[in-house]
């Protein structure tokens, strides 16, 4: 079987996890100030506050910036319905914007048609491991007075003109499910460079606790978003081979470019020219007709695939009956939503595994 994702995890992060098991402080020690700390480092952020999920650390932003009852986001269809979920949790609505065949990503010359007086904020979702383009969203945001969340769960280390994804907005978010670049099994990781909202959210995911951390004392309505100790253990360990990680990404990702362009059935993923690609998965295009009958035969032969994202969140269940959306309010990433398949794909995958996948592909084609 070649699997769809793998994490690595070597013996140095089990010792990790193992160290912090018989210390006895599980949760709320002092591992996750020193990931939190070793994290912005990483990205080149004042703060960083450790959550339990990516889609945690995107919920707390919308409340620390306080969007609400009434406040439109401008985002993506293209991606996981948790970026989109969070703008609802605080009763704010999210406008969506079809995105860019290229890349995957929102397409920015559509973005100020979409901003009206209830427009509060851009929250651009950095697809498959390559940036949007922040130079055109930041300008928008700066002459339209709107706030910017980078949802950058699946693009850590990415870089846009040089520059870390995570840097550009008022708040960005890190995700760390095993098939990221890093993985700490589920946890999250909110960055910015603004005090205000680095202290809210460390409030709001303890619970409500205010900085003097008396145990029960709740300055406002809070949430369990805790990462535990065995976690920041396990994504300090998983920092120290970042570049490790990404480069094998690289390096399989490069494997399949250049395997699968002798496939004509097959449009392959592009890395736009301002960008800096850290490879979350490598998603292919294939003609809709075909793409549900290739996974099909690849699971046939022990080879796992992925529709992604299907169908987009407009057209999820929850947001036809809630808003009324249908096929063809947005077009492109309908059309991404039917032709895209995401193929095997983790650090320790072989050239051997990678050819394996592409006779496979080639046997269905011919």
């Amino acid at each position: 079987m070649i699997p769809l994702a793998k994490p690595h995890i070597d013996r140095k992060d089990i010792k990790a996890v193992e160290k912090v098991l018989k210390s006895g402080r599980l949760s709320l020690g002092p591992k996750i100030e020193e990931f939190e700390e070793l994290f912005a480092k990483l990205i080149g952020t004042k703060h960083a506050v450790a959550v339990n999920s990516g889609t945690s650390g995107l919920h707390l932003c919308i409340k620390a910036l306080g969007i609400g009852r009434g406040d439109e986001v401008i985002t993506s269809p293209f991606s996981f319905v948790a970026s989109a979920n969070c703008v609802l949790f605080e009763g704010a609505k999210p406008v969506f914007v079809d995105v860019d065949e290229k890349t995957f990503n929102i397409d920015t010359s559509k973005i100020e048609k979409k901003i009206t007086k209830k427009t509060k904020a851009i929250l651009p979702v950095q697809v498959f491991g390559q940036s949007c383009d922040m130079g055109e969203i930041m300008r928008i945001a700066k002459k339209h007075k709107l706030k910017v969340i980078e949802d950058a769960c699946e693009s850590i280390n990415a870089k846009y003109k040089g520059k870390k994804v995570g840097t550009f907005g008022d708040a960005a978010v890190f995700a760390f499910y095993p098939n990221k670049q890093i993985t700490t099994g589920e946890g999250g990781m909110i960055v910015t460079n603004n005090k205000q909202v680095a202290e809210a959210c460390r409030s709001l995911r303890n619970q409500g606790r205010g900085s003097s951390r008396q145990w029960l004392t709740h300055e406002h309505l809070g949430y369990n978003y805790r990462i535990t100790d065995l976690q920041a253990a396990l994504g300090i360990s998983q920092l120290k081979k970042i570049n490790y990680l990404i480069s094998e990404r690289r390096r399989v990702a490069d494997l399949y470019l250049k395997e699968l362009a002798e496939i004509p059935q097959v449009t392959l993923p592009v890395t736009d020219s301002h960008n800096t690609h850290t490879w979350f998965v490598f998603p292919i295009k294939v003609p809709a007709k075909d793409r549900d009958e290739l996974a099909v035969h690849l699971l046939s032969k022990a080879i796992h695939s992925k529709a992604y994202f299907f169908p987009a969140i407009h057209l999820q269940p929850f947001y036809r009956k809630e808003f009324g959306y249908k096929e063809g309010d947005f077009f492109v990433a309908e059309k991404l939503s039917k032709t895209t398949l995401i193929l095997p794909f983790f650090p320790e995958m072989t050239k051997k595994q990678v050819l394996t996948v592409k006779k496979s592909m080639m046997d269905f084609y011919h």
